[in-house]
């Protein structure tokens, strides 16, 4: 797909989508780039709060694709911050909005992290105005890729709303988001894990990234199998992950494959139940060596029952002592953490989903036939709290 032409991507309905993934590794860059053009601005805002505030707790918020960037990287956060001085949490904002008592607390000082790709969904701009109303001490951050959006458009002139805005081409014009996730996830990472090695991690999963696309072959292996179900597996974060590769599959191929993620260790409790002879499996390994035994252990187990299609790892360097198809990076790799390699690991998932849409015969650009599901979300309600 990324060595076709334009008429030829438009013909199949994919020059958008296959462009707009194969174009993430430069956008990494640029969202870098913003990064540190804004970098004093946003530490001295974080400095101001907690020199307010003992304890403050962040609440990632978004609706899909936009929530599951916050799923993906909590867990490290929480990993390497003292929690009894601040506390992450991913809520969708479809949980806040129709459940708002149970994400904020009026005497909790919250920081509200806005994902969004164009920032007008009804339930991203209704979770602002709750957290307003509910929450005493509200700080706000907007990571959006539209500046004309709603959520954009507010944030301007307000002291307590820092808006950090992506590249211009993370706004993703085609139906699924891409590179609008990878942009917002990476400059969330480097807005709450400043360490000092930031340019060489974002060189790293640069040069991760373009040889997933350059290995599109690969992917391709596993597309052309005979397969109607794809599960996805990962332990921490790459839960999250998993979530939102689950869905770009569901998305672009219209439902016309069956979808499933899981966790390794939760997936014996009842999801191994969907594999069959059709069924493809993908697992997000892990570098930690203690939490990779588990991912080899599930990797093993399916493979021997002998009743999958396939099963394919990622992992950096290989995963030892398994017999299983598998993509690796380069073992030079090895000391990154889990969640920076999201990024690269979500291509070969993009990728995936693209070459599935195609073989199911759907348009990736604009996926759903009926036109019933939409880039932005139509036909919500919105009531007033009480």
């Amino acid at each position: 797909m990324f060595e076709l032409d334009h008429s030829q991507l438009t013909e199949l309905g994919a020059e958008i989508t296959t462009r707009e993934i194969k174009q993430q590794p430069e956008l990494w860059q640029e969202a870098f780039n913003n990064y540190q053009a804004k970098e004093a601005d946003i530490k001295r805002y974080l400095q101001k709060i907690s020199e307010k505030h003992q304890f403050v707790q962040v609440i990632f918020a978004g609706a899909g694709t936009s929530a599951f960037v916050g799923e993906t990287i909590t867990p490290y956060l929480n990993k390497i911050h003292n929690q009894k001085k601040i506390f992450f949490k991913a809520i969708a904002t479809t949980d806040i909005v129709a459940t708002p008592e149970n994400a904020f607390q009026a005497d909790v000082p919250t920081i509200l992290v806005s994902f969004a790709r164009s920032g007008n969904s009804p339930e991203s701009v209704a979770t602002v105005n709750l957290a307003k109303q509910l929450v005493n001490d509200l700080y706000q951050i907007t990571i959006t890729c539209a500046a004309e959006g709603k959520l954009a458009q507010a944030a301007q002139g307000d002291s307590e709303n820092l808006l950090l805005l992506q590249p211009d081409r993370s706004n993703d014009a085609g139906f699924a988001m891409t590179g609008s996730f990878t942009c917002m996830l990476l400059t969330a990472l480097l807005v709450f894990d400043p360490r000092d090695n930031q340019a060489d991690i974002v060189a790293d999963v640069i040069a991760m990234g373009r040889q997933m696309l350059a290995d599109e072959s690969v992917v391709q292996e596993v597309a052309d199998l005979d397969f109607n179900r794809v599960i996805y597996l990962g332990a921490g974060g790459f839960f999250g992950l998993a979530r939102e590769a689950q869905l770009k599959i569901l998305e672009l191929t219209a439902g016309k494959i069956v979808t499933m993620y899981e966790t390794p260790l939760g997936f014996r409790h009842g999801p191994k139940s969907l594999i069959d002879e059709k069924t493809v499996v993908i697992n997000f390994v892990s570098n930690d060596a203690y939490t990779r035994q588990y991912d080899a252990d599930l990797v093993n187990e399916v493979y021997h029952d002998q009743i999958v299609r396939q099963i394919v790892s990622l992992s950096v360097g290989k995963v030892e002592g398994t017999d299983n198809k598998q993509y690796n990076f380069d073992a030079k790799y090895s000391d990154l953490e889990d969640v920076y390699l999201s990024l690269p690991y979500i291509l070969f998932a993009q990728t995936f989903s693209l070459l599935a849409a195609i073989k199911v015969g759907n348009r990736p650009d604009q996926p759903s036939p009926t036109g019933t599901v939409n880039r932005v979300v139509q036909g919500v309600i919105l009531h007033d709290y009480q």
